[in-house]
């Protein structure tokens, strides 16, 4: 059921929590997202870049911190020359040279020269002080490239040549072959074998890698390195307009922005205020936009739909630029605010566009380090969209306001950093090169437009001109069942569309309107006298209620079909108001004259309405109405034509069918004078010579209308 619109938005006490509840979201998350302030945005800066904003000075000292490259760099370097710790069994030694002492007594030894045996003994202790260490640790630090080792001895190190180790295989070897001229290694291979089958009993590691020691000592070195390297002074110059950034540059640019953003983040008391300040900030521009449409627009507050759709529009964008520089993504000049503007032209109208624009990027610019540029570049972008777009029912449409909106966004910046001094070598591509990318992303208009549609359940022009499309499913049956009811939608479709046209209604809205006005009557064809082929069935019912309520229920019939069609809610406003609270004249002045003054019973032949709400069904009920009666005359003379459109239209005024709904008096009589000359056009009206009459029995005849 269409709602009244002479109803107060605060008599509806779930539409008013609506409104505070979405302005309440809104400034929570616009709050919460919004960067630390007196930053420079990372996303506006790059290196390379010209800078292009007023000399950067450091309003107190701050470290210049080094690149995540450098540490990085540095903390691989430490890695790559880090030598590890082994720790040292002193008591190896002794205890593989007590095992020769003892079994170097036993019987079987003693065909063993002693000479072997002391040989034997030196050198097994002279590689125990070389050092020796198992062959996987060896291989492994010199796969790292290591030359170096550390062997801890007590609160004590040195460094020992890789190179200089044994493993145990090479001991052995070191043992056999130290002598070789003076002694034969067969006889040293068998004294060996006496001792120990594998060499693992003399000859064993000595220095042992001590995981737990290199772990701490190379974090403790890489701990040490630090992420400033030097300091800036206060007042010192950070940047100068017009000067590259370069590496150096960025980096004191980044670490000015360090500074800040932890400055903040330290402060509870001040991140306090801020937090306030901010959220009354924004609180401020929506309450603005609020007071707005509840002076202008006061049907956009009444319509829960519409707040949520322009309260996300207004959010959306400032949300996701607040992200871009949360993270330090995209550049902002890449979002297309123009498309705030669009699809609010579209949805509702200029002013409220405008007014919806200009909050989308005030709140937007808040975080910005240059927000005057942003709101300049962006509004003129906006205020182009404005002055271009229509009614965007065709695709080339949303191309050419494209192409507007991206060279005069680039025109304008172009004279803006002319304006401000800069030189031609001096301006930045990348900037222009944002400004495209910008203009571009407006074409994504097109699908995000549908999606708004469903998800809202509003109606763009596109898509009424898609229900329009006769052969859909609806208007393809209404054709086939009720032909004479389908021809009669389109003549009312064609004066209701002169008429919107003149008055400056929706002209999309009220065709689509009409063409769905009176698809209920597919429920019962031959009732309604366009669809007889000389034969009334009326004339087999007796009683005059009944034949009313046939008449009659074709407006329920219509809304049934439509909603099980999934047909857009204003159609369905077109169909329930297109009579409004009229009644079926002909039938009640037939009851009333067999009752003989009689108890009255109206109600049993009136329409359950409502009566019109919005400019676009006036139109309807007037186009519907005399397209009716136009085609009973008998004789279509200008005069005939005239007095009956003023007749029927004037009744309708009397009968107050127009009180309810926002059309001036001005624009009824332009209503009734477009009626006329279209009727006139449609019909080819001749000239009425003095005998001619003209017929004004006509709309007795419109029994079923």
């Amino acid at each position: 059921m269409a709602k009244d619109p002479e109803k107060s938005i605060f008599d509806n006490s779930i539409q008013y929590l609506t409104i505070i509840t979405t302005v309440i979201v809104s400034v929570i998350l616009l709050t919460l997202t919004l960067p630390p302030p007196n930053s420079v945005s990372l996303s506006s800066y790059s290196d390379g870049e010209v800078w292009g904003r007023k000399a950067l000075i450091a309003d107190e000292a701050f470290p210049l911190y080094k690149s995540e490259a450098e540490i990085k760099a540095q903390k691989d370097s430490i890695r790559k020359h880090f030598k590890p710790y082994f720790k040292i069994n002193v008591s190896q030694v002794d205890s593989s040279l007590a095992i020769v002492s003892s079994k170097a007594k036993d019987d079987q030894f003693a065909q063993f020269p002693p000479a072997y045996i002391n040989y034997i003994k030196e050198g097994i202790k002279t590689a125990y002080e070389r050092g020796i260490v198992s062959a996987n640790e060896l291989n492994e630090a010199k796969s790292k490239g290591q030359t170096e080792i550390n062997v801890a001895l007590d609160k004590e190190s040195n460094l020992y040549d890789i190179d200089s180790l044994f493993t145990p295989q090479t001991a052995y070897e070191y043992v056999m072959n130290r002598d070789s001229a003076h002694f034969k290694r067969e006889i040293l291979n068998a004294i060996f074998s006496e001792f120990d089958h594998d060499n693992t009993v003399l000859i064993t590691p000595n220095i042992i890698l001590n995981a737990e020691m290199s772990a701490s000592q190379l974090n403790s070195r890489l701990a040490e390195v630090g992420e400033t390297k030097s300091s800036v002074k206060k007042g010192e110059k950070i940047i100068d307009y017009g000067e590259v950034i370069d590496a150096e540059k960025k980096v004191r640019i980044d670490s000015y922005v360090r500074m800040i953003n932890e400055k903040n983040l330290s402060s509870k008391e001040g991140q306090t205020e801020l937090l306030v300040g901010r959220a009354l900030f924004f609180l401020g521009l929506l309450l603005a936009l609020g007071v707005f449409l509840y002076i202008f627009r006061r049907d956009i507050l009444r319509n829960k739909r519409s707040v949520m759709l322009i309260f996300t529009l207004v959010t959306i964008f400032p949300l996701i630029t607040h992200l871009l520089l949360l993270f330090q993504m995209l550049n902002v000049y890449l979002l297309p605010f123009a498309m705030v503007a669009i699809f609010m032209c579209i949805f509702f109208d200029a002013r409220t566009a405008f007014m919806a624009l200009l909050t989308t990027i005030l709140i937007s610019s808040l975080g910005l380090s240059n927000p005057y540029e942003f709101v300049l570049i962006e509004v003129v972008a906006g205020l182009t969209a404005i002055f271009t777009v229509s009614e965007l029912t065709e695709r080339s449409e949303l191309l050419k306001i494209t192409l507007y909106i991206t060279i005069v966004s680039l025109v304008f910046s172009l004279v803006f950093d002319l304006a401000q001094g800069r030189q031609i070598h001096e301006l930045q591509g990348a900037h222009y090169q944002y400004i495209t990318g910008g203009g571009i992303m407006i074409l994504c208009s097109y699908p995000l437009l549908y999606l708004l549609e469903r998800v809202f359940g509003f109606n763009s022009q596109m898509t009424l001109i898609e229900l329009m499309n006769i052969n859909n499913d609806i208007l393809s049956q209404l054709s086939q069942n009720a032909q004479g009811t389908f021809n009669h939608s389109m003549n009312v479709a064609n004066l209701a569309t002169d008429v919107a046209k003149k008055i400056g209604a929706k002209v999309q809205l009220v065709r689509c309107g009409a063409f769905y006005h009176d698809i209920g009557k597919m429920a019962n064809p031959t009732f309604f006298t366009e669809n007889q082929m000389g034969v009334n069935p009326h004339d087999a019912i007796a009683d005059e209620k009944e034949s009313a309520k046939i008449i009659i229920s074709h407006v329920a019939e219509g809304v049934r079909i439509a909603k099980e069609h999934n047909l857009p809610k204003e159609i369905i406003d077109f169909i329930l108001t297109h009579h409004g609270r009229g009644y079926t004249k002909y039938f009640y002045d037939q009851w009333r004259n067999k009752q003989n003054h009689g108890k009255d019973d109206i109600e049993a032949f009136t329409y359950p309405g409502p009566n019109p709400l919005t400019k676009e069904q006036a139109i309807l009920m007037m186009s519907d109405a005399v397209e009716a009666t136009a085609r009973s005359l008998k004789d279509y003379t200008a005069k005939s034509i005239f007095d009956m459109v003023n007749r029927i239209v004037q009744r309708q005024i009397d009968n107050g069918y127009f009180k309810r709904c926002p059309i001036s008096f001005i624009e009824l009589e332009l209503a009734k004078r477009t009626l006329i000359d279209s009727l006139k056009k449609m019909y080819h009206t001749r000239i009425a010579y003095p005998d001619e009459k003209p017929v004004e029995e006509a709309e007795k005849s419109v029994k079923n209308n």
